[in-house]
């Protein structure tokens, strides 16, 4: 037996079954509303191909190195966000790296599960056949109406909250991997359908030109920093995910493999949902920098116009809750195993208590989504706490995470027990890449990091 099957048997911690579903289960946390919701109407927001591109070369050089080094902790020390650090460093303050990914974890939940919430009671309505002959002004209706309140965005929260508990109880193999393993792969379909019925629409081509057109002069440098904290929060970086879910991959794991097909696989689905989006935005005269709503104000307009239409938006809504669930699932369980292996609880209790918590403070986020709602003109500096949450987590706290990661990989490891774990005790013949990936890490990871940071904390001004 292996150094690394070692570890795993003594840890008595349960693990991925294969490969494979390692593959899914990371690109379960990877692939969600991020992908669906966020990219679009930011892609919208900075006008497009330039956005694009930066986008990509921040993924290249800041994304994959921070998500190897996170998989690096999480399978060398078998352990959660907080206690992987401590295994690592006892006699430090790194640990408080896994606390700051706890609780980038917390306030991207608060936002992350009202946004869920929406998508659940779209679903319901498209049960329902609301969607039926929707018009373009009727389409922003229903989503006002959905967001406002103040009843039922409380209401979807909480059920979005009860699914996740649900199955973070059953377990890794019996929760975890079961969903992804069966669910993603379907929505990878669905996506594409919409996308092939969408640059069929009359003036598709305006907004695959506005998708794809690389136009500098647009770019900006709050659309730089952006693309980055972007590239963190569709890749689950900096809150501890890829860390929790890293202490579960199999000994034999390629963590170079992984990564990289994980980081591409969540740009294609980003890049189909632009597909899907962007052509309809453009066919129906719509804004594309909408904003959040820009999903759900679009792809209802494209199923409408489909034979079968309202049956796919069922199976659209049905599996897009199912991204944004395994999303959660992801960062729910960086709070259950901080729960389980640090503070005693059992791991039911665990989920309970942190469901709880999430529905408790998120309503907040639920009651301030819009200017309309119960709690929309209740701000701080010009923010509600639905963008509070977001702005915290997404533009300082994964920042900020993601730094201090490069740097303990980068300076404060063995560079030869990082080797180690990555080539799998040399089973693989990686050395010059593990020789790039230490440059990227040590140098120019931390470089962009460091701009991110300062400009969240006003020192930079964009």
């Amino acid at each position: 037996m292996s150094t690394l099957q070692n570890r795993t048997a003594k840890s008595g911690r349960e693990t991925f079954t294969s490969g494979l579903a390692v593959f899914f289960a990371t690109l379960g946390s990877a692939v969600g509303l991020g992908n669906i919701w966020k990219f679009p109407y930011l892609t919208g927001q900075f006008g497009g191909g330039a956005f694009l591109l930066v986008y990509f070369l921040c993924i290249l050089f800041v994304g994959l190195p921070v998500m190897l080094g996170e998989f690096y902790i999480g399978r060398k020390t078998r352990k959660n966000a907080v206690g992987a650090f401590q295994q690592l460093k006892p006699v430090s303050g790194w640990k408080h790296i896994g606390t700051m990914g706890v609780a980038a974890a917390y306030l991207i939940m608060f936002f992350y599960s009202c946004v869920a919430g929406w998508v659940y009671y779209y679903l319901y309505k498209a049960v329902k056949g609301d969607f039926i002959a929707i018009t373009p002004e009727s389409v922003k209706t229903q989503f006002t109406d959905v967001i406002i309140g103040p009843v039922s965005p409380i209401l979807w929260q909480v059920i979005v909250m009860a699914v996740v508990g649900g199955i973070l109880i059953l377990g890794v193999r019996k929760g975890i991997e079961r969903i992804t393993k069966t669910l993603m792969p379907l929505l990878f379909v669905l996506i594409v359908i919409c996308g092939i019925r969408a640059i069929t629409l009359p003036g598709a081509y305006e907004g695959l030109k506005f998708l794809f057109h690389v136009d500098f002069s647009q770019l900006s440098a709050a659309a730089i920093l952006t693309a980055m904290g972007l590239a963190f929060f569709k890749l689950s970086l900096g809150m501890g995910t890829m860390i929790t879910y890293g202490s579960y991959f199999t000994a034999d794991n390629n963590l170079f493999g992984t990564a990289a097909k994980v980081a591409l696989s969540d740009t294609i689905v980003s890049m189909l949902a632009g597909i899907a989006i962007f052509p309809t935005v453009f066919s129906f005269g719509m804004e594309p920098g909408a904003g959040p709503g820009l999903l759900f104000m679009t792809i209802p307009l494209v199923f409408s116009k489909m034979p079968f239409g309202n049956l796919l938006l069922i199976a659209f809504f049905f599996l897009t809750s199912i991204a944004a669930t395994t999303a959660m699932l992801s960062l729910v369980e960086v709070l259950v195993a901080y729960f389980s292996e640090e503070l005693g609880f059992s791991r039911r209790n665990a989920a309970i208590i942190n469901a709880v918590i999430i529905c408790g403070v998120g309503m907040l986020a639920a009651l301030s989504a819009d200017q309309a709602s119960l709690l929309g003109n209740v701000t701080f500096l010009g923010r509600g706490f639905f963008d509070w949450f977001d702005y915290i987590s997404s533009n300082i706290l994964l920042p900020m995470g993601g730094l201090f990661i490069a740097i303990f990989i980068g300076y404060f490891l063995k560079k030869d027990d990082i080797k180690k774990e990555l080539s799998n005790q040399g089973n693989l013949t990686i050395d010059k890449l593990i020789d790039v990936y230490f440059v990227i890490i040590r140098y120019v990871t931390p470089a962009l990091l460091v701009i991110v940071f300062l400009n969240s904390i006003g020192i930079i001004k964009v």
